[in-house]
């Protein structure tokens, strides 16, 4: 059989990401601080790009600068046919009348700020290994004493309870055959003295653990013996909250149990709990909603985001070498650094009206929320706003991620309105989330000594005209962190 070379035409559709197409999609799904980064990094980047201040933006502009912007607009736009892409779709003379301005006509002042002192520099606080460790280079320890405990103390985790066993820590000493190992009671003296440092209960190996530490480290209460003797002698059925096995076990009265109950709850579970380094994170709206009147006005946050516009001395350097047709690797490299300032205006403008056209849908369909309340908040999926203002899916999804929406109501991620839909008898649909929140009233206003089990739940709900499976009231109790009736029932 020969073999024959062919040439075959073949016609096909397929949809390809331009870089350009890359960028808006990645700035529409960006939250504030991640675009404001990125536009500071395009102002270093790009020597196009300048920011404008709009106290000094002249009202209108003189005939010369309207042409030198048409020069400018021109130059970049004429490129070969293998070059362009989206550009086409761009209409220069319209972003050129938008964007530009006569704000860099006069001389650029650069005004010097002090920087703050530097007591004044916030530093991250210590945490729970360089408060231990404080500890024990405060102590007089021998070398090889504080090498153990520092090894301890690194393989704590953030609750301050040790995660290696007494073998890792001793294998952990044979890392060099001139070291000595560990051995097993060297390491046991040390843990025994981590566990003797602030905060008490630290470096346990079970809760169990943790909690008598913190009784030993404690002023003796009338009650502690026994919580001594329930933790030690009977903690599986403490687990299993078996209180009147525990009082027969301990020969006393229910009634006795209920202080040492009491006192055992009182301790803390997680002794590197006040150690915690994290931070609090304040969030700033994307959009704020506000009523005036009748109707809820929508209004974009801007503060703090650069307002780029083109550098007037680059588009005057650009028609200069037009006009001298020289320097053509100067004159290509303005004319591609013009285009990619160009496409990044278009897509933050088109971003912008993107997040505009979902807030205001948002707020069309969700009216009845931001009137009356959580209760009246109504089933919604990204496909009633994808059809309401015509675009896709996908889109809106970018669009509500990690975003936020302050309105009369308070401040809600843009997520929070959306919500799938449970059937009522009479009328419409409800919500989920108005539905856990009734789960969470119902349990609220229960009988602590017989509290409602997921079916009583369940019952109560369908009285009420919805109708949901007792499976889906255990999957929102959970997501609500509530535990199961068994947890909740108090014997007292």
């Amino acid at each position: 059989m020969a073999l024959e070379q062919k040439l075959q035409l073949r016609l096909a559709q397929k949809l390809v990401m331009t870089p350009s197409l890359q960028q808006a999609i990645k700035l529409l799904q960006m939250t504030r601080m991640e675009l404001q980064n990125t536009l500071t990094q395009e102002l270093v980047e790009n020597p196009l790009l300048e920011e404008g201040d709009e106290s000094f933006e002249e009202q209108s502009e003189t005939e010369k600068e309207k042409e030198d912007k048409e020069d400018g607009a021109e130059e970049a736009a004429a490129e070969e046919p293998a070059d362009q892409d989206s550009m086409d779709e761009i209409d220069i003379e319209a972003y050129f009348s938008d964007y530009f301005d006569g704000a860099s006509s006069g001389p650029s002042v650069y005004e010097f700020k002090e920087a703050p002192p530097l007591e004044n520099t916030l530093s991250r606080e210590p945490d729970l290994w360089d408060y231990l460790l404080w500890q024990l280079h405060m102590a007089d320890l021998e070398a090889r004493r504080r090498e153990i405990c520092e090894l301890i103390v690194g393989n704590l985790d953030p609750d301050g309870f040790l995660k290696a066993s007494v073998e890792d820590i001793r294998a952990m000493g044979a890392w060099d055959n001139s070291h000595e190992p560990y051995g097993l009671e060297e390491v046991e003296e040390a843990i025994a003295y981590v566990q003797n440092l602030d905060p008490p209960g630290i470096a346990s190996r079970n809760l169990s653990e943790c909690l008598l530490k913190q009784l030993e480290s404690k002023e003796a209460g009338p009650h502690d013996d026994l919580a001594r003797r329930v933790i030690e002698e009977h903690w599986e059925l403490f687990l299993r909250r078996q209180f009147p096995a525990i009082a027969r076990a301990l020969g006393v009265d229910l009634h006795r149990l209920e202080p040492v109950v009491e006192v055992i709850r009182s301790l803390e579970t997680r002794p590197g709990r006040k150690f915690n380094s994290e931070r609090t994170h304040y969030v700033e709206p994307d959009v704020y909603v506000n009523k005036i009147g009748d109707e809820y006005v929508i209004q974009l946050n801007d503060d703090g985001m650069p307002r780029l516009r083109i550098s007037k001395a680059y588009r005057q350097m650009l028609k200069a070498m037009k006009a001298q047709k020289s320097e053509a690797d100067a004159r290509n490299f303005i004319k591609e650094k013009l285009r990619s300032a160009l496409w990044l205006i278009k897509s933050l403008d088109q971003r912008q009206r993107t997040i505009y056209k979902v807030a205001e849908s948002i707020v069309r369909q969700q009216r009845e929320f931001l009137e009356r309340g959580v209760e009246r908040l109504r089933p919604m999926v990204l496909r009633d706003v994808a059809e309401d203002i015509d675009m896709h899916e996908s889109t809106v999804s970018r669009v509500v991620s990690n975003k936020y929406m302050h309105t009369p109501r308070g401040l809600f991620p843009m997520k929070f309105f959306f919500h799938s839909g449970i059937d009522r008898d009479y009328g419409e649909d409800i919500s989920s989330f108005t539905v856990k929140r009734k789960i969470e009233q119902l349990i609220g206003e229960e009988d602590s000594k017989r509290p409602l089990s997921d079916s009583e739940l369940t019952r109560i709900l369908k009285r009420e005209g919805i109708n949901i499976a007792r499976r889906t009231v255990a999957k929102y109790r959970d997501e609500l962190s509530i535990p199961s009736s068994t947890n909740r029932k108090q014997i007292f």
